[in-house]
């Protein structure tokens, strides 16, 4: 951090009232789950991840929509799987939100997040892909972003059978998922690939933590939120090291190194104010923002990383609400 400058961010991390709902519970979880790190990989997968639901008073829709599963090859000739979500009564040139799904590049799966796919499918009428990328350690950086490019441009070159406008993409994921998303967005710019018009960052790890640009942006919430629930400091270190061992400086994996982002589309940017990664998603924004792109910004103070696995508490009402009102722009 530069000499001198005042902490702007610190308040964030004082917990909000709305958690105190669960803390006990999750408490208990963190407890229990630190054994865990030390398992095997698969055992680990298992039982480490809690998929997110939405709130009771919203129910997770069923009869409206129809749920696929796709089979794709990938540039290395490997299969990987493609979750669709289609509103019933398809037809043609429907927005795609491609969802690129969390879990430290490590857990996690399509199926992780199928409320809130579901969800978004229903509320705004949008077929929704969601990539079951090949995870880390098995297959560390670049594969996750690899699998996860192939796979839109899958959607792109099978727009007419999925019913979709292949210039009418909004590329997002939450927390590792909004890295590759990021990453994606300006590597289809970069690489002057059209159709994508919106990128949706949730909680999004944008820099591996040995080379944050702590001359440019305040980044101290690996210290202030060390311990805080659900994903601390320590866990979010060991999902950088699964994915990226060798923590090389590459934009590619921490797209908050890119020297430029101008020309990008619109961002969403939701940020967990008592979360590890917090500072290097409001720099993500900043650096958007910056650099003329669009952003919404939306943070949620005192809530730990990934805090919307507890659905019925207000912000993670507020949080799955944002994305569905954000999307309806487009």
């Amino acid at each position: 951090m530069r000499s001198g400058t005042q902490l702007l961010n610190q308040h964030l991390s004082r917990p909000n009232p709305a958690w105190d709902e669960v803390a006990l519970e999750q408490s208990a979880i963190d407890r229990t789950s630190d054994s865990v790190y030390s398992l095997p990989i698969e055992e680990f997968r298992q039982i480490s991840y809690k998929p997110p639901r939405l709130p009771l008073n919203v129910p997770i829709p069923i009869r409206d929509l129809t749920v696929r599963e796709d089979q794709i090859t990938v540039r290395d000739g490997a299969s990987i799987k493609v979750r669709i979500y289609e509103p019933l009564n398809c037809g043609s040139g429907r927005l795609l939100f491609f969802n690129i799904h969390g879990g430290g590049w490590t857990v996690g799966s399509p199926e992780t997040e199928e409320a809130q796919n579901r969800l978004i499918t229903v509320k705004n009428d949008v077929v929704v892909c969601s990539v079951d990328y090949r995870r880390a350690p098995e297959f560390p950086f670049p594969c996750a972003l690899h699998d996860s490019i192939d796979a839109l441009m899958w959607c792109k070159s099978n727009a007419s059978k999925l019913g979709i406008d292949p210039q009418r993409i909004i590329v997002g994921g939450g927390s590792a998922g909004a890295n590759l998303a990021a990453v994606i967005t300006h590597t289809f710019h970069n690489d002057g690939i059209q159709g994508i018009v919106g990128q949706m960052l949730n909680i999004p790890v944008t820099c591996h933590p040995d080379h944050f640009p702590t001359d440019e942006y305040e980044l101290y919430s690996y210290v202030q939120n060390a311990h805080t629930p659900i994903v601390g400091a320590s866990r979010m270190r060991t999902f950088w090291a699964n994915y990226l061992p060798e923590a090389q400086p590459d934009p590619r994996a921490s797209p908050l190194l890119n020297k430029s982002l101008s020309g990008l589309p619109p961002a969403l940017v939701q940020v967990a104010g008592m979360d590890p990664s917090r500072d290097e998603g409001l720099a993500y924004a900043q650096a958007l923002r910056n650099d003329g792109v669009h952003v919404e910004l939306k943070v949620y103070p005192g809530m730990p990383h990934a805090f919307y696995i507890y659905p019925d508490l207000e912000p993670s009402q507020e949080y799955f609400q944002t994305m569905v009102d954000w999307i309806r722009q487009f």
